[in-house]
């Protein structure tokens, strides 16, 4: 299984910005670049929720509406690793962000993907 491990979350004021990375490891005899990536959110009380997805050669990325024209992700298949960059935060955007892995993936959704990182938080005051 493929390990993901989070990491550039923290405390940001409303309107801000952050940089996540997910950073991958243990593709058993695959290659990064066969994975599609994709970030999610939990707030506290709130189920999972997508916030978005990226092809595993980057050329195509999905968001979610809660997000869209606020953050991008990118990936560096040189450097095992995926980036969602945020901008414009909210506090709305407050919740621990997982990182996910779908080998040979195309789905956008939570139920779609394999592996999983154990979380960031992310907290936004205002």
């Amino acid at each position: 299984e493929v390990q993901l491990v989070e990491s550039g979350g923290g405390l940001v004021q409303a309107g801000g910005s952050l940089r996540l990375s997910c950073a991958a490891s243990g593709f058993s005899g695959f290659s990064f670049d066969e994975y599609a990536i994709g970030w999610f959110r939990q707030a506290p009380g709130k189920e999972r929720e997508g916030v978005s997805c990226i092809s595993s050669s980057g050329g195509s990325s999905y968001y979610f509406d809660s997000v869209k024209g606020r953050f991008t992700t990118s990936r560096d298949n040189a450097k095992n690793t995926v980036y969602l960059q945020m901008n414009s935060l909210k506090p709305d955007d407050t919740a621990v962000y997982f990182c996910a892995a779908a080998f040979r993936g195309g789905v956008c959704h939570r139920d779609a993907m394999d592996s999983w990182g154990k979380g960031i938080l992310v907290t936004v005051s205002s």
